[in-house]
């Protein structure tokens, strides 16, 4: 399985470097100069591989400059790329409330216990979406009848608790937050 670390939103000046959408809580390691970097063409899902020689950060974006890449259409024809790692390759985390995306995606969420529904299952986590307010969890309900996805803030006081061993997601939510009220 691949996890996205980051995507080439377009390119930058006329020396090929690129801007990158930064999809990692290790940027300075993912992208330090020296690294490779698998990328995953947008158009055809070809993979290549590309070693950083800088890497920058300007108006709060991260450019690149990858061996190889020394020109703006080199660099324009990389839009849209994304560059991925395996996710057998990464070191487990060391912090029990640090979960990577796709350990979570595929869990069930339920109601925690304390909740009156306590052990019903609301659905399972789709999607991992990271927006500038926080994470959220794309859950796809369990109830074919919602037909909406529902999003819940992955934070402590509304994610209880989340197991690796039993795949489980307690939540605690106020009320009307999966209801859409």
């Amino acid at each position: 399985m691949e996890l996205v670390v980051g995507r080439v939103a377009k390119s930058h000046g006329i020396k090929g470097e690129v801007v990158v959408e930064v999809r990692t809580d290790d940027p300075d390691e993912r992208f330090a100069p020296g690294s490779v970097l698998h990328g995953r063409a947008r158009r055809d899902n070809s993979t290549t591989d590309y070693t950083v020689e800088a890497a920058r950060e300007h108006s709060g974006r991260l450019l690149l400059r990858l061996k190889g890449i020394d020109d703006r259409g080199t660099a324009d024809a990389m839009r849209g790329t994304l560059f991925v790692v395996d996710t057998a390759d990464l070191p487990p985390s060391d912090d029990p409330d640090e979960f990577y995306d796709h350990e979570l995606e595929g869990m069930t969420v339920q109601f925690a216990p304390g909740h009156e529904s306590v052990g019903t299952v609301i659905g399972t986590v789709s999607e991992v979406l990271h927006s500038a307010a926080g994470e959220l969890l794309s859950i796809t309900p369990a109830d074919e009848t919602v037909g909406r996805e529902l999003l819940v803030p992955f934070v402590s006081a509304i994610v209880v608790s989340v197991s690796r061993e039993t795949r489980i997601v307690d939540i605690d939510p106020p009320e009307g937050l999966l209801d859409g009220e």
